[in-house]
């Protein structure tokens, strides 16, 4: 409970983290569904907690309610402005079991919703109802999940608050399943090409409308990297990017992924792991903003110190 960045082989969790995917797409699909579009779906996302993620709260006709998934105690919380609290098991059962039994908490909660059931950025997925393939649940990986999420929220905020631009709150996207944070330039972005599994491209363009410089943490899968890792990319990437030299030495460009990745257990064994994380962030940081010729002078700031205001 206490490991601040514990082992989470892939491998030894991909059933678990694949289920877990596609709970949190479930939840998320709740929100989605009951809040106004955002600039970049920056509507979409769930947030570290003390205890797991959460949707934050979520409007409703009828009251405001809030979904957690609590990794300490292994439970999803539905939690409303009347008072009524509901939890269901996080536990081994199916996709199609979680869904009917969240829906079923809602409707007892006086709560309709209704969200498309076909997940996001999953190629060849099984609409929520249909899936009885899905169902694995280890505690004690969701838990070490849950301990590296926390640790890496961290650093990303502090790496956050070095940037007086705009830059997007650090958060969970259950499309992707992955911890972001993203810088802006304020400059437009050329239109993105779309084509990500599952996703409208509409909706990718809108995300990328402007140039970003975008960092965060990805358990792994999908083929590419069997293993977690830290990111970081440019939309546009600039010329040269793929060359620039980044630090720490375990950080390389994978050229099928198109970003600088960081393997999760070089940062792990560090002496220091989230000094290590640091540097991967800001000199990838450097290297996109330096390359495509931001405005580093008017955009960057010292990092934030606790109870000292940032001088003018």
């Amino acid at each position: 409970m206490t490991e601040r960045w514990p082992a989470l082989p892939y491998l030894a969790w991909k059933d678990t983290c694949t289920t877990l995917h596609l709970w949190t797409q479930i939840v998320g699909k709740i929100r989605f569904a009951q809040t106004p579009w955002m600039n970049h779906s920056w509507h979409v996302p769930l947030y570290v907690t003390a205890t797991g993620l959460t949707t934050s709260p979520i409007p409703h006709a009828t009251c405001t309610f809030q979904i957690d998934f609590d990794f300490r105690d292994h439970v999803l919380r539905l939690l409303t402005s009347a008072g009524q609290d509901r939890q269901i098991a996080l536990k081994p059962q199916t996709v199609a079991d979680f869904h009917a039994a969240l829906f079923s908490e809602l409707n007892g909660l006086g709560i309709d919703v209704t969200i498309d059931n076909r997940p996001n950025e999953i190629p060849d997925a099984i609409p929520f109802p249909d899936d009885d393939v899905h169902r694995a649940y280890d505690a004690d990986a969701a838990r070490r999940f849950w301990r590296i999420l926390l640790a890496t929220h961290h650093v990303l905020t502090h790496f956050r608050s070095g940037f007086l631009g705009k830059a997007s709150p650090v958060h969970f996207f259950w499309g992707s399943f992955d911890l972001a944070v993203t810088r802006f330039s304020g400059r437009r972005a050329p239109r993105h090409a779309g084509g990500v599994p599952n996703l409208p491209d509409d909706v990718a363009r809108e995300a990328y409308s402007h140039e970003v410089s975008s960092a965060g943490f990805w358990p792994g899968g999908g083929g590419v990297i069997e293993e977690p890792a830290f990111y970081s990319y440019a939309y546009p990437p600039p010329e040269g990017f793929a060359d620039a030299r980044v630090k720490p030495a375990a950080a390389y460009f994978n050229t099928q992924l198109g970003e600088f990745v960081l393997p999760y257990e070089a940062v792990r064994t560090a002496p220091d792991p989230a000094a290590a994380l640091m540097d991967f962030l800001q000199s990838t940081y450097e290297a996109a903003a330096d390359l495509a010729m931001w405005d580093r002078a008017s955009l960057d700031c010292a990092r934030g110190v606790p109870r000292k205001p940032r001088p003018v």
